[in-house]
């Protein structure tokens, strides 16, 4: 159980802390055998390299924290029709069958692997979404038979909004994710690039 946390925490730390972790393991490993098995105390560190890697392949992909607030605020410009487009296009970019659909609670509806998803996005712009919207989705999500809902917004969550979506099932997308979602932004304030 505890390995499990530490791999876990890991693969949401910086990729160079499982790396420092990987080398010092085996090093120790190293020190610490006899001059026949040295080779075998190196394994020890084997596994943090891996997670090494994999979180920086991950933290390449992602936008650094200027580009995530600059991608943020030309959202933000889009009109809702722009912004609209843009969520339907990265959404079947990635895979989904996306239906807009005409619901005060939601605007899309997604599918893929033989499951349902509706998505809200029309308050994107809200600097801060309580838990009033969430409700209202995931009413619909239950009265559409939906498996789960998505609230997109660039905006934040409270607190009382994010434990209520995880409680039901509402996954919040917003900050990295979403600029990771619309990678491909191809609106400006001023229309088409």
């Amino acid at each position: 159980m505890a390995k499990n946390s530490v791999f876990a925490v890991l693969l949401r730390s910086n990729w160079w802390v499982s790396g420092v972790v990987g080398l010092v393991l085996g090093l120790i490993g190293v020190v610490s055998m006899p001059p026949g098995y040295r080779l075998f105390g190196t394994i020890m560190g084997i596994p943090f390299l891996i997670i090494s890697m994999i979180r920086f392949k991950q933290q390449w992909d992602e936008p650094g924290p200027m580009r995530t607030e600059e991608v943020l605020q030309k959202m933000r410009k889009l009109s809702w029709d722009q912004f609209a487009a843009e969520v339907e296009a990265a959404l079947l970019r990635d895979g989904f069958a996306v239906t807009r659909v005409q619901m005060a609670e939601a605007d899309f509806s997604i599918t893929a692997d033989g499951r349902t998803a509706l998505v809200a996005c029309k308050r994107w712009k809200v600097p801060n979404t309580g838990v009033e919207p969430l409700r209202e989705l995931h009413k619909a999500v239950q009265r559409e038979g939906a498996h789960e809902g998505f609230y997109i917004t660039s905006g934040e969550y409270t607190d009382t909004a994010i434990r209520f979506a995880a409680e039901k099932n509402i996954r919040l997308v917003n900050g990295m994710p979403l600029v990771k979602l619309l990678r491909e932004l191809r609106y400006t304030e001023t229309g088409k690039v």
